[in-house]
């Protein structure tokens, strides 16, 4: 089920009055009563993903007790490994099997040796990249000793399949939303109006934005080879922060969503276009993954404590495997070693590489120098989302080099021939300009419109405005693009 979509806004309310409804003592009933809606909620797609999720959600829970229970160093690396490779092989099995069997295949072909590839015919289940790290980050967690498993078999499966974040992340902990499952909630005012409210700025920039520019970016994308080298400029740069609002846009959504129900979720975006190097970039966008990779493949190969190389190796390693867990293609890993190699630099000759993720204090412009460096990582982060988007990686390279090939061809009516409509470019044009304001304004806040004017009758003009424009453009019921992972 999408939240953009109609089904959803009869979903949401039902669920919520009865949710409420069940006495806050009750936990287990309340508890029952997520679980259940959220399996409708992720069948609705295809009721058969419901026993792929649920199997997933048992053997981490069992190997969680048993880990527990068991003191041989044996013995518990062997729960560990079971449990890695449930997970991991069920996403080899169902996202990236026919990946390394064809390139497999293609290998032994370069050499001379016919082969065919074998593939399976499966449907990739939606989210299974997402909720398989967050039971897979629970298990390692009770490996560490850093936590302690649950014997609330509903909380668990609750924590696993919650709704609002189960397709697209946050990514959570169970260090972070188990214990809400364990204690009573009750409705509080104050953090559902803020909900509401971050909610409203998340489908603003899902519905308007994201879904608005896709249309451009698609036809740009599907005719790159006709294009001028300013509207080729431009559609990478638009594909950029249409994945940046589809996706926090998502994030927006599902934390607002949780909220609502007494939840609270980890950020997830921290307004990334206002950095000034790829490493801070990168702190903020997706911030659950990063830190992910960052506490259970970064850390592990060693971290930054083996000195500048090898911190550049590790580096490496994680965006090598961050670009795959995006995608089973050689376009997602090229983006993700791309990203890798920007860090290189800093970590072997700027004398940063002891943390090359740490996140700056502050967001703020103090000289010309921070606008260019914001300019700088943008256009960085574009051309390697670039090839995120294109089909291939020659349609990559043939896009980037055609932004220097066709210098000669300046024409701007191209990008809006694509709707012939100046009404729909304007809208666009002044949706990105405030939301771009609003949120370089609240930079230091959860989300964009967390903080308005004082004055109500201007707060509400927002409100209604943002309303007004996202009822304009819902009903595509464009899937998330994130969805995909």
């Amino acid at each position: 089920m999408l939240f953009n979509s109609f089904e959803f806004l009869l979903f949401l309310p039902l669920v919520f009055i009865v949710y409420w409804l069940i006495p806050s003592k009750k936990v287990l009933l309340q508890n029952l009563f997520v679980l259940a809606a959220s399996y409708f909620f992720y069948g609705w797609w295809d009721w058969r993903f419901l026993a792929l999720i649920a199997f997933s959600s048992l053997i981490d829970y069992a190997i969680g007790r048993q880990l527990h229970k068991t003191v041989k160093a044996t013995q518990r690396k062997i729960l560990l490994w079971l449990s890695v490779g449930v997970n991991i092989g069920l996403l080899a099995t169902f996202k990236y099997f026919n990946f390394f069997s064809e390139s497999f295949t293609d290998l032994l072909n370069t050499f001379g040796l016919n082969a065919s590839p074998f593939t399976l015919s499966v449907i990739l289940p939606i989210g299974i990249s997402f909720y398989t790290f967050q039971t897979l980050s629970y298990t390692i967690d009770i490996y560490r000793k850093n936590l302690e498993p649950t014997k609330n078999l509903i909380a668990f499966l609750g924590f696993v399949s919650f709704f609002p974040q189960l397709v697209a992340g946050p990514i959570e902990r169970a260090k972070n939303l188990l214990p809400q499952f364990l204690k009573p909630r009750t409705f509080n005012y104050n953090t559902a109006k803020l909900g509401l409210r971050q909610v409203l700025w998340g489908f603003f920039k899902k519905v308007v934005l994201a879904d608005g520019i896709g249309e451009y970016v698609n036809v740009i994308f599907e005719n790159y080879h006709e294009m001028s080298s300013i509207t080729l400029v431009i559609g990478a740069a638009l594909f950029l922060i249409q994945v940046y609002c589809d996706f926090s846009g998502y994030s927006d959504i599902a934390i607002g969503l949780a909220k609502l129900f007494g939840f609270k979720l980890n950020k997830n975006f921290a307004f990334p276009f206002f950095t000034t190097n790829v490493s801070e970039f990168w702190h903020k966008w997706h911030i659950s993954l990063t830190r992910w990779f960052t506490d259970y493949v970064f850390i592990p190969l060693g971290g930054s404590k083996k000195g500048k190389y090898r911190t550049a190796l590790h580096v490496l390693i994680v965006f090598f495997i961050s670009g795959l867990w995006h995608g089973s293609g050689w376009t997602y890993i090229f983006f993700g070693v791309i990203n890798g190699l920007y860090f290189i630099p800093n970590i072997l000759f700027f004398n940063n590489w002891r943390n090359p993720f740490e996140e700056s204090k502050t967001n703020s412009i103090k000289s010309l120098g921070n606008i260019l460096g914001m300019i700088k990582v943008f256009t960085l982060v574009a051309i390697s989302t670039l090839f995120f988007r294109s089909n291939s990686m020659l349609d990559g390279w043939i896009f980037v080099t055609k932004i220097f090939i066709n210098t000669s061809r300046v024409d701007f009516n191209e990008i809006l021939n694509v709707t012939n409509q100046w009404e729909d470019v304007a809208v666009l044009s002044l949706s990105l300009i405030a939301m771009f304001t609003i949120e370089w304004i609240n930079r230091t806040k959860e989300f964009g419109i967390e903080k308005l004017s004082r004055i109500t009758w201007i707060r509400w003009l927002i409100y209604l405005l943002l309303s007004f424009t996202i009822v304009q453009y819902f009903g595509k019921e464009v899937d998330f693009i994130y969805f995909q992972f």
